[in-house]
């Protein structure tokens, strides 16, 4: 007989997903005040977001590879914690060195995600491993699109430390239901845990998604970023030879050259540059002011109940497309997603200037970004042994990081490029969001194209389903790939 414990289980590690997405989005609603709250220049508050991204991007695959060696539940609790931590550290100051670092803590709540999927993979029996791995990946959406009107509701009506009190409480009840309700994963991929190879990563990934982010405000072609992007090439080359010659390397590069782990990863991002160019357009668009002829002047509060829609949305389909990834393979799901978002952008390339069509097109994008979501990490549990799915998994979601921080360089890129005087101020054009969509839409159709590249598994059929709770992969399956 499954107990409450066992039955809560999902509901409780989907619950952690979601947290993880508004404690990335919370601050949002706060960036254009809080010069003014912290005393801090618009520069140094912009780290608020760029602390959460950096430190979100390193430790979710050594957290990741620290649980298949530690166990799972373990560092998920730390991860959570650390969140939780950084909540209330935010709650108690206004000092913008303390919130900074705070932020930083927060973003190790990024590695939840590809840990609760491990988890759902070692603890589930194999027909329900698809739709669970399908909800806990739609979480990301569902507390994206909760968590920026909910701050802005607090923000407009409440002292701003209250946001962070708020979820504080949060982090601790996820914190503790996930202490209460997960069991510890019996799989583990014993060894040393590869400091060296952590470290590397960290230090090219830090170059590089610094570079990314900051690459507008400090000028693409500034020596500091030059710096950086060849810092970030030289320290990832010596980090490729380091893995390729550790005995336990950080991240399986062997395993991770094989078309079947490569690809969702390449797809992954893609996916995450297609996803994110959705929201982040469209925030932007329906607050840009009437005046500019195609704006509609809308509060941060309105704005976020426009992408309201597609959080749900993706809450609904979730199950959906885990029974398409059943019924014909993960592959084929995470194809028609992109497909899928790439029409979303069509919506919005036709027209940007109605309410109603700007959430259709959003919320068409959001249903394309579930199937493709819940897709990636099913592809990557059927290509890599048990023992270490949450470091596959977690790369999967670096990838999906990096994706959106290149989207945001680019879409400013193109806004930048595409400006208009009002007021005496500059404002983006439509024809500036537009190419925005466009671009957005072709990444999309290049992730579907990468999608169907993808080798079937030869040792299975094609369907959804992971070989087996705690089995491994068979290698003549890794010989195929």
């Amino acid at each position: 007989m499954v107990g409450l414990r066992d039955r809560l289980t999902i509901p409780v590690l989907a619950f952690g997903g979601i947290l993880m997405a508004v404690m990335q989005t919370v601050v949002v609603p706060l960036l254009p005040d809080l010069p003014r709250l912290t005393g801090a220049s618009a520069g140094a508050v912009s780290w608020m977001v760029t602390a959460t991204l950096l430190s979100g991007a390193v430790l979710t695959p050594v957290l990741g590879r620290a649980g298949d060696m530690y166990g799972k539940r373990r560092v998920l609790l730390m991860a959570l914690a650390m969140m939780t931590v950084g909540s209330l550290m935010c709650a108690l100051t206004s000092d913008i060195r303390v919130l900074i670092v705070a932020r930083a803590l927060q973003g190790a709540a990024a590695a939840v995600v590809p840990l609760s999927i491990s988890i759902l993979r070692d603890e589930l029996p194999p027909e329900r491993t698809g739709s669970a791995v399908a909800l806990m990946s739609s979480t990301v959406g569902i507390g994206a699109a909760l968590g920026l009107p909910l701050a802005a509701l607090i923000v407009q009506y409440a002292n701003w430390h209250v946001m962070f009190w708020a979820t504080t409480a949060l982090g601790a009840a996820g914190l503790a239901l996930a202490w209460w309700a997960v069991r510890e994963s019996p799989v583990r991929e014993p060894g040393r845990f590869d400091t060296v190879g952590a470290l590397g990563l960290a230090a090219g990934l830090v170059c590089l998604l610094l570079g990314v982010s900051q690459g507008g405000q400090w000028g693409w072609g500034s020596p500091r970023i030059l710096g950086l992007f060849a810092a970030c090439v030289v320290i990832m080359s010596l980090w490729w030879v380091q893995q390729r010659r550790a005995e336990r390397p950080l991240v399986d590069l062997k395993s991770a050259a094989r078309p079947r782990v490569a690809l969702p990863h390449f797809a992954a991002l893609l996916t995450g540059f297609a996803f994110y160019g959705n929201s982040l357009v469209t925030a932007q668009l329906v607050q840009a002011p009437k005046e500019s002829g195609y704006g509609l002047g809308l509060s941060i509060v309105a704005t976020g109940l426009c992408l309201l829609p597609g959080g749900v949305t993706m809450l609904l389909f979730s199950p959906v497309s885990a029974r398409i990834s059943a019924a014909r393979g993960p592959r084929v799901t995470l194809a028609l997603g992109t497909a899928v978002i790439a029409f979303g952008y069509g919506i919005r390339i036709l027209d940007s200037r109605h309410l109603w069509l700007i959430i259709l097109g959003a919320t068409v994008c959001a249903t394309g970004t579930t199937l493709a979501y819940s897709a990636l990490p099913t592809l990557i549990l059927r290509a890599v042994p048990a023992g270490q799915t949450a470091s596959a998994n977690g790369v999967n979601v670096l990838m999906r990081t990096i994706g959106q921080a290149v989207c945001s360089a680019a879409v400013a890129a193109v806004l930048v490029h595409h400006t208009s005087l009002l007021g005496g101020a500059a404002v983006p054009t439509l024809h500036g969001y537009l190419l925005a969509f466009v671009m957005a839409g072709t990444v999309a159709l290049v992730a579907c194209a990468a999608a169907l590249a993808i080798p079937t598994d030869p040792g299975a059929r094609e369907t959804g389903r992971p070989r087996g709770r705690t089995e491994a992969p068979r290698d003549e399956a890794f010989e195929g790939a």
